[in-house]
């Protein structure tokens, strides 16, 4: 009978139809399947191979290319998509008697119809193109510098933001931290722990900085001072300490939150020193920072009312007075091996002073920066590197100053910067948390750790060298409250290049 001839007819195409998706389903269940097995292989193939590589190295290297891999049959799929949609395009054009390889297009409409069409698929495979090989680069970033930048010990004691720090040049080595909440600390390198504590300032410490050749310091503070105090510290024996090291990743996706709000986990039973044995006061205003002229017998301070005082350190006298910025002063810096002194201000300038002449001191003033020069400092050369709230960075030599030799220009405001001695890297902590390395030509080297687990978690207000300590020979601090010690593979940085 026709109708039951029919129905039966549909019932059957229904069962054909439904075995046909079971099976495609289980086709896609066993071709997924399939692919594991094959990666699984692939994985215990290479891995039973020989390779100098160390197992980490190799297995990181492993997921890459699998990860690539992935991204470019994501690219061929997408690719297939794209040819079907240009293939409908043309049978519907068809339909009008119109194609995009061939036909009569100079029609307003469907003219205008295809090359719409065809724009945004052009703009779809450009996208997608760059989005996939951005991931791809930024993973060949983070796998060959995971051995270049590691955080080797943090410093947490301060019970406010740490200003500045300065590692010691004459032995024992050790790193010393001035802080807001009116403290100075010695730090051992090696163990965290805190040696003494300097507790002689009624306002925030802003600078520190140790004597050539003697155990002594220098710090300036807010209390319209700057304080010269003697230390004696014994270090503890090195520990073994769990590794915490992290690659040089660029981690943009981090928490705002503040691990360091509550009680600092520092040491209860650190000795304190609570008298210096020299304070030089002749200042106005808050004394921003401190440093010692070549050979340790003078020191100078940079200050908020205008002006910078060079100090005679035996008898605590004031020997110039160094005027002429327009706006408060915010670093001076001296040279390592001669009589010069350059001045920061947040007048947008800095000032080279020379004092190699004793009846004659000369001034030189440069204007090269739109902001706040934030810091300058010499290098062992003949170059001053100078930073600013303007976001750049710039080289200058002292021989000819009249225009920097290399610009470097960053995403945020830059503060005390600090330049390696022997091979002469470039340290630039900033306001948006980042530290990052470039070398005297302005080309970048690295960008240092920054997660909601590890790294800065507020403003990075200065950086340090220490190159000659094998266990840290990069120091930083900020606003979280903490200071950090990095293991940098400067050889192998440089080689990246």
């Amino acid at each position: 009978m026709p109708v039951e001839s029919g129905s039966g007819g549909v019932s059957a195409a229904g069962r054909q139809a439904k075995q046909k998706r079971k099976s495609h389903s289980l086709s896609i269940r066993r071709t997924n399947s399939t692919e594991q097995d094959r990666v699984g292989m692939q994985r215990d193939l290479l891995e039973g191979q020989e390779s100098k590589l160390p197992s980490s190295i190799r297995s990181n290297l492993l997921d890459l290319f699998g990860q690539i891999e992935r991204e470019f049959e994501n690219l061929y799929i997408e690719n297939l998509e794209l040819r079907r949609e240009i293939d409908t395009l043309n049978e519907r054009l068809a339909a009008d008697g119109q194609t995009v390889d061939g036909g009569d297009l100079s029609k307003g409409p469907l003219k205008a119809k295809a090359s719409h069409s065809t724009s945004q698929l052009s703009q779809k495979l450009k996208t997608t193109y760059k989005a996939s090989t951005s991931k791809i680069v930024s993973s060949f970033k983070a796998t060959t510098s995971r051995a270049l930048c590691q955080l080797a010990k943090e410093y947490v004691g301060h019970r406010d933001g740490i200003w500045d720090l300065s590692v010691s040049r004459a032995a024992p080595v050790i790193l010393g931290t001035a802080s807001a909440d009116h403290n100075a600390m010695l730090w051992s390198i090696e163990t965290g722990k805190c040696l003494l504590k300097y507790v002689g300032h009624a306002g925030s410490v802003n600078s520190i900085k140790f004597h050539p050749t003697e155990q002594m310091a220098l710090t300036a503070s807010g209390d319209q001072t700057a304080h010269i105090w003697r230390f004696v510290v014994q270090l503890p024996a090195p520990q073994p300490v769990a590794d915490i090291s992290v690659p040089c990743e660029d981690d943009v996706d981090f928490s705002d939150k503040d691990d360091a709000d509550g009680e600092p986990e520092g040491p209860s039973e650190c000795p304190s020193v609570r008298v210096a044995s020299t304070v030089l006061k002749s200042h106005q205003g808050v004394v921003i920072a401190a440093d010692w002229l070549v050979g340790g017998k003078q020191a100078v301070t940079a200050s908020w009312d205008r002006a910078a005082n060079l100090y005679d350190v035996e008898t605590s006298e004031l020997v110039h007075s160094l005027t002429g910025h327009d706006q408060e002063l915010t670093h001076c810096c001296t040279h390592p091996t001669q009589r010069l002194v350059v001045t920061s201000s947040r007048d947008t300038t800095f000032r080279l002073w020379d004092f190699r002449d004793p009846s004659i001191h000369s001034v030189n003033v440069f204007q090269g920066h739109t902001d706040t020069v934030t810091s300058a400092v010499f290098t062992v050369g003949d170059n001053v590197v100078s930073g600013s709230d303007d976001r750049t960075v710039k080289v200058w030599d002292l021989k000819n100053m009249r225009s920097p030799i290399a610009t470097i220009r960053t995403d945020s405001a830059v503060n005390r910067i600090s330049v390696s001695v022997s091979q002469r890297i470039i340290a630039l902590p900033h306001d948006n948390r980042q530290v990052r390395l470039f070398d005297m030509a302005g080309v970048r080297l690295a960008r240092l750790p920054r997660s909601n687990r590890q790294g800065h978690r507020r403003m990075v207000c200065c950086s340090a060298w220490s190159e000659e300590n094998p266990y840290c020979n990069l120091f930083t601090c900020g606003f979280d409250r903490q200071a950090i010690g990095w293991n940098i593979n400067v050889p192998a940085l440089l080689q990246e290049k």
